[in-house]
């Protein structure tokens, strides 16, 4: 990551560029901008920004498609900006890999925040043990998020990859879905806690059930943790 970061701000509405980019020169930060979907996904790799702003809802490309396109490839920081304020709006945007949503309206300080967290942590190396963690039939990697199970490559979303890294980090320590939300995406989360949940569900539908010694387990009524048998 570069000195100063590179932030690219990809939504259709020039108050948003005008308002975020007085804030972002204030911070020192670098930043450019897209103005609809094509054009936010071309510039997300030909410029080489260190995180991305980008609207769900654009022309050309809608921002979840952006997110789609970017992840296949890319582990660009994403935080994820909509004037919806709907759950299933939250899940999407965070299913697909983003790293933050911020509904509109907004305080340009709170984005701020948000930046500074994700850049946080994604700049924080892990100490060389703490990249791979193996157990039997398992393996995940931080250094290239990748999740091996049983010798095969599963596809996960970077969230996904971190939420289990964490938990398997911790064999057998429960967490709560608050404690999931604060270390994985960097700061108090403010957004529907149920997120968790669903991240959780879909990690489950892509690990083996059967064949293995390790799992993600319920706690009910507490939060979940990564359980192995002796």
């Amino acid at each position: 990551m570069s000195m100063c970061p590179l932030i690219l701000i990809a939504d259709d509405d020039t108050v948003v560029h005008e308002s975020l980019g007085l804030y972002l020169d204030a911070e020192g930060y670098e930043h450019i901008s897209a103005y609809d979907g094509e054009q936010a996904l071309e510039m997300a790799r030909t410029e080489s920004p260190d995180l991305m702003i980008l609207d769900l809802m654009m022309p050309k490309l809608s921002g979840t498609e952006v997110c789609r396109n970017i992840r296949k490839t890319s582990k660009l920081p994403i935080i994820m900006l909509t004037a919806k304020g709907e759950e299933i709006d939250r899940i999407i945007g965070l299913e697909l890999g983003a790293d933050d949503y911020i509904v509109k309206p907004f305080s340009p300080r709170e984005v701020l925040a948000r930046i500074r967290a994700v850049l946080r942590r994604f700049s924080e190396p892990a100490g060389e043990n703490e990249n791979i963690i193996r157990f039997a039939q398992l393996e995940i990697n931080m250094s290239n998020y990748q999740i091996k199970a049983l010798g095969q490559v599963v596809p996960c979303t970077p969230k996904e990859v971190e939420i289990l890294h964490m938990l398997a980090s911790n064999a057998g320590q429960v967490f709560t879905r608050e404690q999931i939300l604060s270390r994985v995406w960097g700061y108090d989360y403010f957004g529907d806690t149920r997120t968790v949940d669903t991240h959780i569900k879909r990690i489950r539908q892509k690990l083996p059930q059967q064949g293995v010694s390790w799992g993600l387990k319920t706690v009910y009524g507490v939060g979940y943790k990564f359980d192995v048998e002796a």
